[in-house]
């Protein structure tokens, strides 16, 4: 969550400093923008890999329940990095 936070707020900075001619700013809000995303992405792509792990322990030991929480999990890593 701190990835989204952290790029919504960057972008708010950078208009701000676009409209206000603060280059200092714009450029504060466009580099915690960059890291936002990064966090969000990478956190995402974690998220994925793990359900992917938890719905092959699930298929392994026959447990459908496990599976499918998995494929919730990989499914949400997916949308986090959208």
């Amino acid at each position: 969550m701190t990835g989204r936070k952290d790029e919504f707020v960057g972008g708010v900075k950078e208009g701000l400093g676009k409209l206000t001619g603060d280059d200092g700013l714009e450029a504060e809000g466009s580099a915690q923008k960059n890291v936002g995303k990064t966090e969000r992405k990478a956190g995402g792509a974690l998220h994925e890999a793990e359900g992917s792990i938890k719905k092959g322990v699930g298929k392994v030991m026959g447990s459908p329940t496990l599976e499918a929480e998995g494929e919730a999990d990989k499914v949400g890593g997916k949308v986090e990095r959208a």
